[in-house]
């Protein structure tokens, strides 16, 4: 799988289940052995652990290898490891504590929107859309002399 469309899927998996503050990484010029960092905050070891469970599925479901998952005994930080990619999910205190942003200090990847099927436009929207968008021709009335 593609790196971009995998840290994509990541990003979508987290905000279905209503992932907060998520931050991408880049940490490929770093000496490590993956390429992007996800950090995502929930607000409850529940939801840390529901927003782990989510990812993994998510991803194995497209066909992206799950290297391992560490910390879903606790849920106040769960890692799953996709390879080139790895997720941090922690409740918020944890997270401040340990502040990795600042730790891996890779540079932050700006993901641009998902279109979603909800947001995306009906065919009968987009074809009256491109009607709309035509010229049309204006009647003009003549002036007989």
């Amino acid at each position: 799988m593609d790196l971009r469309k995998k840290q994509r899927a990541v990003v979508d998996a987290l905000e279905d289940i209503k992932g907060h503050d998520i931050v991408v990484l880049n940490t490929a010029q770093l000496p490590s052995m993956f390429e992007r960092v996800v950090i995502a905050s929930g607000d409850s070891t529940r939801q840390v652990k529901a927003l782990a469970d989510h990812v993994e599925d998510k991803l194995r479901a497209l066909g992206a290898r799950i290297y391992g998952v560490e910390g879903g005994s606790g849920a106040e930080w769960v890692l799953v490891d996709l390879g080139d990619v790895v997720v941090h999910i922690m409740h918020p205190t944890v997270r401040s504590y340990y502040n990795l942003e600042e730790i891996w200090g890779g540079k932050e990847v700006k993901l641009r929107p998902a279109l979603h099927a909800k947001a995306r436009p009906s065919a009968a929207r987009r074809a009256a859309a491109k009607r709309a968008a035509k010229p049309r021709m204006r009647a003009t009335a003549r002036k007989h002399p």
